[in-house]
């Protein structure tokens, strides 16, 4: 078995292990999917059945389908990065009770070892996510289920490449961390704040002109529209085929942040993947370069 393979485990078990770890990157997923299903499925109903033409009424499955799109795209969307920054907080922890430095000291490549919590905290937030997800399906199935088997499959490829954004972006945040408190404050923050400028707690569309062209530059926010648009396109074809015109679709699509503008120019799907796509490339190329000026540093 190779060194590398043993880094990998090492830290994949002592993730799951470890009971604080793995039971905060659960909380979110599973607090949110009870307060949205608790609670604002009927908040997002009462804002969105008003507003339905009175000549167009609609099933209640159908509604229920829509909403149910909108609140699993809204757990995904944050839940990938969330438990990302979950996981990748091994590496503080070995750095705080000073496991790294008996890694460092063994023979060990510095950049073999920062891989392999990399790799690691990958493997265990996707396998998260992953359960998250099909959790999240059986919820839709349960209340209105018009999802092909495309759209499932694009939506397990959302994740896995929120997943990839969120555990390059939480490696290089961690890197600078050492402390259970900053652990402590640095996941508070991501928690409580990223699924506002993401747009999964409240649409972009929601948000005031100068807000909105703001979190156009974050790529999180294109990975929202992704998960929306995936979990939400069976339905709203659907819609389509019992009358509802496309015009009154379309600005569906705009209120719930399905269709995305930067400056007033619609950004695609196709974009949207090369947004996200090329941030997970640039992301992991600044923690690589991060980890190579720190081992020049050290030696």
């Amino acid at each position: 078995m190779s060194t590398a393979t043993v880094l990998i485990k090492r830290n994949i078990k002592l993730f799951f292990k470890d009971k604080g770890m793995f039971l905060t990157s659960l909380i979110t997923p599973a607090i949110l999917l009870v307060l949205y299903v608790t609670f604002l499925g009927n908040v997002y109903r009462n804002s969105f059945t008003p507003n339905l033409p009175a000549s167009l009424p609609l099933s209640d499955c159908l509604i229920d389908g829509l909403l149910g799109g909108q609140l699993i795209s809204s757990i995904l969307a944050v839940s990938c990065v969330t438990v990302a920054f979950c996981a990748n907080f091994l590496i503080v922890q070995d750095k705080a009770n000073g496991a790294i430095k008996d890694l460092r000291i063994s023979p060990v490549n510095s950049s073999l070892l920062s891989m392999s919590y990399y790799t690691a905290s990958l493997v265990s937030t996707l396998t998260i996510c992953f359960v998250a997800t099909g959790i999240c399906l059986a919820y839709v199935a349960l209340v209105g289920w018009y999802m092909s088997a495309v759209d499932v499959i694009l939506l397990f490829l959302d994740v896995l490449l929120l997943a990839l954004f969120g555990t390059a972006l939480s490696s290089i945040i961690n890197l600078f961390l050492s402390t259970q408190g900053q652990i402590s404050a640095v996941g508070t923050i991501i928690s409580a704040g990223y699924g506002f400028i993401c747009g999964a707690y409240m649409p972009i569309s929601s948000f005031g002109s100068g807000l909105q062209k703001v979190l156009s530059f974050l790529p999180g926010t294109y990975g929202t529209a992704l998960v929306r648009n995936h979990a939400m396109q069976g339905v709203l074809s659907e819609m389509n085929k019992q009358g509802i015109p496309m015009e009154v679709i379309e600005e569906i699509k705009n209120a719930l942040d399905c269709n995305l503008y930067f400056f007033d120019h619609q950004v695609g799907i196709s974009s949207m993947y090369l947004i996200l796509g090329v941030t997970v490339a640039i992301l992991i190329g600044v923690y690589i370069l991060i980890n190579l000026m720190r081992k020049g540093i050290r030696e």
